[in-house]
């Protein structure tokens, strides 16, 4: 009888343990992009955890900064990358982008008004990643 009462309690803790917290945008993105694997490269090339365009990180990498490789140097170029298309965003729409708009702004930006199917499967994917349990994560749109 006694090892049946501890049964819900078991389960209880165990729901507890599994509980998936919810990512920011970056940790989400790196996930997504390249399993937060820093030496990873793109069919195309490109580099680092966020997979960067060479070109892209030529433009926003400082010339001393460490390789592609370091992960706090790949967070500040894919963070200059984004605030530039971020602001265009803003303008154009009068709003800062959802996290459905963050993640098409980051793969396909010329597109974030009609994004193809590949891109609109994988930022659904990343609005679950930065979803909130308390359900107070930005609106997903597809």
């Amino acid at each position: 009888m006694r090892r049946a009462s501890l049964r819900p309690i078991f389960l209880a803790l165990c729901l507890c343990a599994l509980r998936v917290e919810a990512m920011d945008r970056w940790s989400a993105l790196s996930m997504l992009e390249s399993g937060n694997c820093d030496g990873a490269r793109g069919r195309a090339g490109e580099l680092s955890r966020f997979q960067i365009k060479p070109a892209e990180w030529r433009r926003y990498a400082d010339r001393a900064a460490p390789p592609p490789t370091d992960a706090r140097t790949a967070l500040t170029v894919a963070q200059k990358i984004m605030a530039k298309r971020c602001a265009r965003f803003e303008r154009a729409h009068g709003r800062v982008p959802t996290d459905f708009e963050f993640y098409i702004l980051w793969n396909a930006p010329a597109k974030v008004d009609r994004p193809p199917r590949a891109v609109v499967a994988r930022a659904r994917r990343f609005c679950n990643l930065v979803a909130r349990p308390d359900g107070e994560g930005s609106s997903s749109g597809g």
